[in-house]
């Protein structure tokens, strides 16, 4: 079952084009992340999808509700966390919750008993009784991130939650994703960090001026951009010879006695490479090389961008 589906979605702002026929779909229970430069698009479609500003143009449908004709069923079933928190700072931990659990209409022992499963979820219990002001940037976004979750949403949308979050702290909210999703909830993932993408999406898109330029996982849209390689190296110069004798399309190292054969990193242009050694050549070391998710973007994106589909 989808979470999201997107057909055909549109949005312009005067001349300016900001989506331009975007189609999506996103299955329940994994992590989606949307890549895309500056001005790509990518917030605009989280608040698309949350009904906070209507389409142009297109059909979008979040955990089976049509976002313009269902809009109050779309915001009962999703919960946001944008780039910007949105914890009281005169509040503590624990109000900023039990504020949220009002706002969801929840019954005051409810809300209460709500309030301290999350303070005790994301590590805020000896917090509670501060003020939001005190928090650390870490603390600040877990308990922004608690907040969102008071209503028990089944689809949450993280616009660039790390961002400016020390290595420490991104690693921990990167844990908190995981056990959400553990549980069955839908992330829809915007971020600037590719690492970030790398680590948790399930699949990833790539967004350039309003387009999806490319779609898949990690790795499909690493196999996608040339750069890919195997590098072999040789115990002695007569090895490093005799492979170079049955792959004519490898670049050759002499002093580090190794070659480098293009590859798509897949494991059936490895094993086809294996095939043509086996029992000719004796491979000292073999390491596979594909390009990272900051080669696919820089590749789809931009001036210089290339084909993906």
């Amino acid at each position: 079952m989808s979470a999201i589906t997107v057909s055909g979605l549109r949005k312009a702002y005067g001349d300016h084009v900001v989506l331009d026929g975007l189609d999506l779909d996103v299955p329940s229970g994994t992590v989606f992340s949307l890549l895309g430069a500056n001005g790509a698009g990518k917030t605009t479609t989280v608040r698309i999808l949350s009904t906070l500003i209507s389409a142009d143009g297109g059909e979008a449908r979040v955990d089976g509700h049509d976002i313009r004709r269902e809009p109050d069923a779309v915001r009962a079933a999703i919960g946001v966390t944008g780039q910007f928190s949105a914890v009281d700072n005169l509040l503590t931990g624990e109000e900023n919750l039990r504020l949220m659990a009002d706002l969801h209409h929840l019954p005051r022992r409810a809300g209460r008993q709500r309030a301290a499963e999350l303070l005790e979820q994301f590590d805020l219990v000896e917090a509670a009784g501060k003020p939001a002001s005190t928090y650390s940037g870490g603390m600040r976004r877990r308990l922004d991130l608690a907040m969102t979750l008071v209503g028990s949403p089944r689809v949450i949308f993280l616009d660039e939650p790390t961002t400016g979050l020390d290595p420490r702290s991104r690693r921990g909210m990167w844990q908190i994703v995981r056990d959400l999703v553990a549980g069955g909830v839908t992330i829809f993932l915007t971020t600037q960090y590719l690492e970030e993408a790398d680590e948790l999406a399930d699949r990833i898109g790539v967004l350039d001026q309003g387009r999806l330029v490319a779609e898949g996982t990690a790795d499909e849209l690493k196999r996608r951009i040339p750069g890919g390689h195997v590098r072999l190296r040789f115990a002695d110069a007569s090895g490093l010879d005799a492979a170079m004798n049955l792959l004519v399309d490898a670049a050759r190292d002499n002093d580090a006695l190794a070659l480098r054969v293009p590859s798509d990193g897949s494991l059936h242009s490895l094993k086809a490479l294996i095939d043509r050694l086996d029992g000719r050549v004796h491979v000292e070391e073999l390491s596979v090389h594909t390009p990272d998710l900051d080669d696919v973007f820089l590749a789809l994106t931009g001036p210089d961008k290339v084909s993906a589909r």
